[in-house]
């Protein structure tokens, strides 16, 4: 194994291991803050962080609000409260060492006003700022005018340079690093074009080598480009560390570091990663986001899958194939399906998927009475925690709307990522990992299962184990 070298991170030297941002309690101040104590980088979330009570336990983000703007207003206000709770945590747990970061989504809605508002009341707690889930042009200027490094998430050379010529460029001297996040590789929401196939992973050498190339082009060699998705031992990229083709590189962690004591994860999501294995975390687009994601499979996506499967395109009126008459509701609405897709209708029909929900793309799904009441009472109560959800049809646009149906194939992205953080009950949610999560199970420091402490990952990491 190569000897890991320090490098110049926000200002100071550290060791070039960053914990991966993950929202919704995710990482928090505790975990952020053990590992810049560790002498590396911390991330705690800025995305509708918790707060808490005088006693300690966290403010449950119950709205009240009788429309989606007046709950989007009450959100802003706990994210705000949220991040700052959790900058404050994440400096005084640092003792002062390492380096912060917060991470922040562009497509989280008011992302501009509430990182603005957080680091306003953040001022020396924070170092840089982190930032994806979509092109964050004005990240660079928000950076700037609060004097912190910041550090853009990208999954390709192209999307970097278009980041580059319409705002990068104004702000050069405060970009700390570009994170390359492996589209195929990485937990969480994915940065997949539409060239690129899903099924068929690319290796990231030749992306980030010619990300390289273009950050050399414009004058930033002494720019880090930081690897994130599908690092586990470093030893497996020891062909990086050093190499002049690809500059100086760090190499950013989200799944690993979420089996530690200072993780904020239930034990049971803690264990249950613990028991993956290899094909157990996949790809799918089932986010509100419209964009890929990277979860464990469990009840939650397969429930997402089965109801996609009982799918069935319709026409209003008699049309070509489609002209077997299907009226499945109390209201005497029919719909008009081909005569292969009516047998399967009453087939599902029969075995309690009695409910229909129309979708976008004129298709029919097929679900139980209680799961119908589910979506729709989801779909009523949405806070807009997104710039634009595909679920709800909320969109931060002065209409507030998206202009498309609202689409049952989905699910509220809030209110399962604050249940699993803050209920037990695993199977039954959006359980983000990386791919490489199935690597718990054969880690032998992980053995009889052992559960580490941030400060002794990053030793180990070190080692290149």
């Amino acid at each position: 194994m190569k000897a890991l070298h320090p490098l110049i991170v926000s200002g100071r030297e550290v060791m070039p291991l960053i914990e991966g941002g993950k929202g919704i309690g995710v990482t928090n101040g505790l975990s952020s803050g053990a590992w810049a104590a560790a002498g590396a980088v911390g991330t705690f979330s800025g995305v509708n962080a918790d707060s808490y009570a005088a006693d300690g336990r966290p403010i449950a983000q119950i709205y009240h609000g009788r429309t989606r703007r007046e709950r989007h207003e009450e959100l802003v206000k706990y994210a705000v409260e949220g991040g700052v709770t959790q900058a404050r945590i994440a400096h005084e747990t640092s003792g002062g060492e390492g380096r912060l970061h917060i991470n922040i989504l562009w497509e989280m809605a008011a992302s501009e006003r509430i990182l603005r508002a957080i680091l306003e009341r953040s001022k020396g707690l924070v170092h840089g700022v982190t930032c994806g889930a979509g092109m964050p042009y004005r990240i660079a200027e928000i950076a700037n005018q609060y004097q912190l490094h910041y550090y853009p998430i990208v999954s390709s050379g192209r999307a970097f340079r278009a980041l580059w010529k319409r705002a990068y460029h104004k702000f050069e001297d405060l970009l700390g690093g570009v994170v390359y996040e492996d589209p195929w590789r990485a937990g969480g929401h994915n940065g997949l074009s539409n060239n690129e196939d899903p099924d068929q992973p690319e290796d990231p050498y030749p992306r980030v080598r010619d990300l390289r190339t273009l950050m050399n082009s414009i004058g930033l060699q002494k720019v880090p480009i930081i690897m994130a998705g599908g690092v586990w031992y470093l030893r497996d990229w020891q062909d990086w560390i050093g190499n002049p083709e690809l500059g100086p590189i760090a190499f950013q962690l989200g799944t690993r570091p979420l089996v530690t004591r200072e993780s904020p994860i239930s034990e049971s999501w803690k264990q249950r990663l613990l028991s993956l294995k290899k094909g157990d975390v996949g790809l799918n687009k089932f986010s509100p986001t419209g964009f890929y994601s990277s979860a464990v499979r469990n009840k939650f996506i397969n429930e997402l899958e089965e109801r996609d499967n009982r799918q069935l395109a319709f026409t209003s009126e008699p049309l070509g194939d489609h002209d077997q008459e299907f009226t499945p509701g109390p209201r005497g609405r029919s719909f008009y399906l081909t005569r292969g897709d009516l047998k399967r209708a009453q087939a599902w029909f029969r075995k309690g998927f009695r409910r229909t929900m129309k979708t976008p793309d004129s298709t029919l799904i097929f679900v139980t009475d209680e799961m119908a009441r589910e979506i729709r009472n989801d779909q009523a109560s949405c806070m807009g925690c997104l710039s634009s959800c595909r679920f709800s049809n909320w969109s931060t646009n002065p209409d507030g709307t998206t202009g498309k149906k609202a689409d049952p194939r989905s699910f509220c992205i809030q209110k399962t990522l604050q249940d699993i953080i803050h209920e037990d009950g695993v199977d039954n949610q959006l359980m983000f990992s990386g791919h490489g999560g199935y690597r718990f199970a054969t880690d032998p420091f992980y053995s009889n299962g052992f559960i580490p402490t941030v400060k002794e990952l990053v030793n180990r990491m070190i080692t290149g184990d």
